[in-house]
């Protein structure tokens, strides 16, 4: 361990603070980095270069592992700490391993979860630069979404004041195409080397999208939970301010070009996928694109830098990479491909790679098979499965867990009827898990409360529905040393033969698809559809996108669409309000119930408490 360990167990930032951590290059050569292959961040953070991928081609990949949980409590149930506790726990057991996790929002950061660092003994280091700007990448995903932003609305304004021949004009003014207009050329057809070449049918193709501006889709984001942006009137004042219209704004990570950074297998792949974005139809109703408004490819410098994973260290001083993060409950929740794609050539075929999915596995996990694996064409190993009693208890039936406030004595007291009540939370998911034909272990986060008995009855129950086993861990407390029997079910899990299944085929149809999900996943008994949500099924299936994966976008504290539902509920009926398409990101994502893709604050936010000792230049009250 980097720090030594302590009782009672300090907070997650003085643990990280006291870290005496390697040298980010000492941690990459071990690795199999080679110096040239990163660009340094300072001493404990780098940005690795693609090529790696060139110059490890040839060497089997090591085993794939997804850390997974059940649905979760308000609280979080200890995730990103199992993540990392299995992680370090390899590294103690003498193994060659890899953690590979998303880089966390300052919405939730500032907001009510905290960051997502781990916590305890069993952290990614440093914990400040990883909760906070690290290497700018989100930052660089806000201003690319942003600039089609203005891109969209400059293009409103231009094109209701001046003539197409001025607009040709104003684009081209040495009458020669950009390498983007030529794009465009090629899209509509038209065969020309120069726009005074143009038809006037044709330059009226080329230079006027006409817009329809209700149709426009795309927002703007930026990086922290304001609810009072989620709804805005934009142009308003003198005619150079744009024609008004509704808009708002939406958290960064939630931004498509967040989830199409971590679906890409490299910069050129980044740029068609920017090219491919959709912000709304002309008045014809046919599709206008990011390439369309000349714009992808300034987008795409932008990511540049961002494309590359960043290299960090755990507690144990083993290499994590931490890069993208899209929401689970909205996009696919999970880490980049490019960084799992690294880290499987890197610790070789006798190695292995840690990934992490976000919120329950009816959420981050289902997507990470459907959608991540999909394009991606990695092979997992084996899922594991986090749970507590504490949210079991919940399912149950217990009283309502709330961030911030004491837990009721039915979570810190033994009982056993209670925790029976809410077990079928936890057997749904592992059934869920076997269905895509991967081999399951659940891992028990203890809490001091729990009892022998309470963790008997979790592990007797696992056992019988599938799982390869239950297992107790405590890397909060005691690190790498805390999680040894979990790593080793875990290797011998990954044992098993994998026979991975994807849960429905590309030809679906979207109706198919959302069903198949609803139903296998969830066990709803049907779905329903909005009639503007029928509209557009038929209007992406017109347009050819019923081939793409499905990422729905619901609540992540129940099966369900309603928060309120625990457990494993039946009887019930999913609706599905709204299906929006991510077309630069690979996907289309229904809207089931209400979805936000702004948080707001609560009432006494996590800033409250964060602040800067001047004496020594150390962040404090982070958590």
């Amino acid at each position: 361990m980097l720090v030594d360990i302590k009782r009672p167990v300090p907070s997650d930032i003085e643990i990280a603070q006291e870290a005496k951590m390697r040298p980010i290059l000492e941690v990459a050569l071990e690795a199999g980095l080679r110096e040239d292959e990163l660009d340094l961040y300072g001493k404990y953070k780098a940005k690795v270069h693609l090529s790696v991928l060139e110059r490890l081609a040839d060497r089997p990949n090591g085993k794939y592992i997804d850390v997974t949980a059940i649905t979760p409590t308000p609280l979080g149930e200890g995730k990103t700490v199992t993540t990392i506790g299995l992680s370090q726990s390899l590294a103690y057991l003498g193994e060659k391993v890899i953690t590979c996790i998303r880089q966390p929002s300052q919405g939730p950061t500032f907001g009510i979860k905290g960051g997502a660092a781990g916590g305890g003994y069993a952290q990614v280091v440093s914990m400040e630069d990883f909760n906070l700007h690290l290497t700018g990448d989100i930052h660089a995903v806000g201003a690319a979404h942003n600039l089609l932003a203005a891109a969209i609305d400059n293009r409103l304004q231009k094109e209701s004041r001046w003539s197409t021949n001025f607009l040709a004009k104003a684009l081209c003014p040495n009458d020669e195409y950009t390498p983007s207009m030529r794009r465009r050329l090629a899209k509509l057809g038209i065969q020309s080397e120069k726009p005074s070449d143009l038809s006037p049918e044709d330059k009226e193709r080329m230079f006027r999208l006409d817009i329809d501006p209700y149709s426009i889709q795309w927002r703007r984001v930026v990086d922290v939970s304001d609810a009072s942006l989620r709804n805005i009137i934009i142009g308003l004042g003198t005619v150079n301010d744009g024609p008004p219209r509704q808009s708002g704004y939406d958290i960064t990570v939630a931004s498509e070009i967040m989830a199409a950074l971590a679906l890409c297998s490299g910069l050129e792949d980044l740029r068609e996928r920017m090219g491919r974005i959709v912000i709304g139809t002309n008045k014809k109703g046919e599709p206008i694109t990011a390439e369309d408004l000349n714009v992808a490819g300034a987008m795409t410098v932008l990511l540049k830098d961002a494309v590359m994973p960043n290299l960090m260290q755990t507690l144990m001083g083993s290499p994590t990479f931490v890069h993208c993060g899209p929401f689970a409950n909205i996009a696919q929740g999970n880490n980049s491909i490019l960084a799992d794609r690294i880290a499987l050539k890197l610790v070789g075929p006798n190695g292995y790679v840690v990934t992490e999915s976000g919120f329950g596995a009816d959420c981050g996990m289902e997507k990470f098979f459907n959608i991540k694996c999909r394009v991606s064409g990695l092979i997992p190993n084996c899922v594991v499965l986090v749970c507590t009693v504490r949210a079991l208890k919940m399912h149950g039936g217990g009283p309502k867990v709330v961030a911030g406030k004491p837990l009721d004595k039915a979570y810190t007291q033994e009982n056993l009827e209670l925790l029976e009540k809410g077990l079928p939370n936890l057997l749904q998911h592992i059934e869920n898990v076997l269905k895509f034909g991967v081999p399951v272990v659940v891992a028990i986060n203890r809490f001091k409360d729990d009892t022998e008995a309470e963790v008997e009855l979790i592990r007797q129950a696992a056992t019988q529905t599938g799982a390869e086993g239950a297992f107790v861990h405590t890397a909060w407390a005691d690190g790498g040393a805390g999680a040894v029997d979990l790593a080793r079910a875990v290797m011998k899990a990954c044992e098993k033969p994998s026979q991975f299944r994807f849960l429905y085929p590309d030809d679906f149809s979207i109706k198919e698809k959302i069903e198949t999900i609803a139903r296998e996943i969830y066990r709803a008994d049907g779905v329903t559809y909005t009639p503007e949500a029928e509209e557009k099924i038929k209007l992406f299936t017109d347009m050819g996108l019923s081939r793409l994966p499905i990422c729905m976008a619901k609540t992540h504290l129940s099966f369900t669409h309603d928060p309120a539902l625990k457990g494993a509920p039946r009887g019930w009926i999913l609706p599905v309000t709204d299906i929006r398409a991510s077309v630069g990101a690979g996907f289309l994502y229904p809207l089931c119930g209400t979805m936000r893709t702004m948080p707001g604050l609560p009432t006494r936010p996590a800033f409250t408490d964060v602040d800067l000792d001047l004496k020594t230049g150390r962040v404090v009250g982070l958590f």
